[in-house]
């Protein structure tokens, strides 16, 4: 039985505990770089206690954004300031991931908070790339099916992406194939009509998953954790579904996947889901069971309560957060004083921490020693 504060470790890498922050686009750079904004938002959650937080989707190519705004690692000159963000998330105690992306037939689009609706060539848009010449909807671009060697280009890609999420000093990788965007393109049968050895099979239509775990493994190292975020299911019949997530993480587990980071959906506009509180946590569950692998967990968890009842039913391993994160960016720290539970806090924070809890503990840093608050 797992508890909330306990560490799960994972290769070499140990989580302090089991909450972590969830990969969150903030549709907020230029040309793919990382700047103050990133580093003061991913800095304050790893401030928070959390025992892993991870950057947003972060395109491997520009064609692979969902807009112009959206992080990218496409080249190396991206690294210097991720590496700089990933210094000070380290510093604070927790363990800094990354989440690398391609959005496919979902890209060049608004900002969300501007309407999703597609941009122009003229207006800095592109035309994205999908398995098949099938759009998200009429109010995005209609995308370009890809030839068979721009689908090699793009596991090269993710596996450039890759190293430089090593040179940045990133210690887990999740690669996302979920919530619609391409490898989940390739997965789902709804976006999928080829006919070539990346169509037809559930075997064809995963061929890109297995491709780019592999290619990654080569360059992301052996002591380090490779996660994968998934959609079980399309939440529309004749779609994706928890019987081929499961025969997926069984595949790729072999191949050098270590966690299957379970959410749902985002395929298809017309996708009728039964949300709830925890309303995704069965699919993780249902995957950590049937294809032995551990799990993280996500979508609508937001109390203490929820997660210490997840890990004590083993229903997960980790339990991912991010909307909650943004409402409570200090969510662990504040768990471990309700529950009288010790967890070290920023140095500088230390006086909030209530006199007699056993959660002050100064969490001593570089930076609180030279200005002697600890």
């Amino acid at each position: 039985m797992a508890q909330l504060f306990e560490p799960l470790s994972i290769r070499s890498v140990t989580l302090p505990n089991r909450i972590g922050v969830s990969p969150m686009c903030q549709y907020s750079s230029e040309d793919g770089f990382a700047n103050d904004w990133h580093l003061v938002h991913l800095g304050t959650r790893a401030t928070s206690g959390a025992g892993v937080v991870f950057v947003e989707a972060t395109a491997v190519t520009p064609e692979g954004r969902i807009t112009p705004e959206d992080m990218g690692i496409w080249k190396d000159a991206h690294i210097e300031f991720l590496a700089r963000i990933v210094r000070f998330m380290k510093s604070q105690g927790t363990i800094p991931g990354m989440q690398i992306a391609h959005a496919g037939r979902k890209g060049s689009t608004l900002r969300p908070w501007l309407g999703n609706a597609k941009i122009a060539i003229a207006d800095g848009g592109w035309v994205p790339v999908a398995p098949s010449a099938i759009a998200f909807s009429d109010t995005y671009p209609m995308p370009r099916a890809l030839l068979k060697e721009e689908i090699r280009d793009i596991v090269d890609a993710f596996a450039a992406a890759a190293r430089r999420s090593l040179e940045a000093g990133f210690q887990v990788l999740e690669i996302h194939a979920a919530h619609g965007y391409l490898a989940h393109e390739f997965f789902s049968p709804l976006s999928n009509l080829r006919t070539d050895e990346y169509g037809g099979s559930f075997e064809n239509r995963t061929r890109i998953g297995r491709e780019i775990i592999s290619a990654v493994r080569k360059v992301w190292p052996e002591n380090l954790p490779l996660f994968i975020r998934i959609s079980a299911t399309d939440w529309k019949e004749d779609g994706w579904n928890l019987d081929e997530a499961v025969e997926l993480a069984k595949q790729l587990k072999p191949l050098g996947a270590d966690l299957v980071d379970c959410s749902s959906a985002g395929l298809v506009v017309d996708q009728k889901i039964a949300v709830g509180p925890g309303f995704q946590v069965p699919f993780a569950e249902r995957i950590r069971r049937d294809a032995n692998i551990p799990t993280a967990t996500v979508g609508l968890i937001e109390t203490k309560e929820q997660v210490i009842d997840i890990l004590a039913k083993n229903q997960a391993d980790l339990v991912l957060m991010a909307r909650e994160f943004l409402r409570d960016p200090y969510w662990p720290l504040r768990a471990a004083r309700e529950m009288k539970q010790t967890m070290s806090w920023p140095a500088q924070y230390l006086r909030a921490a209530p006199p007699d809890s056993p959660a002050r503990k100064p969490l001593e840093t570089a930076t609180s020693k030279a200005k002697g608050t600890v």
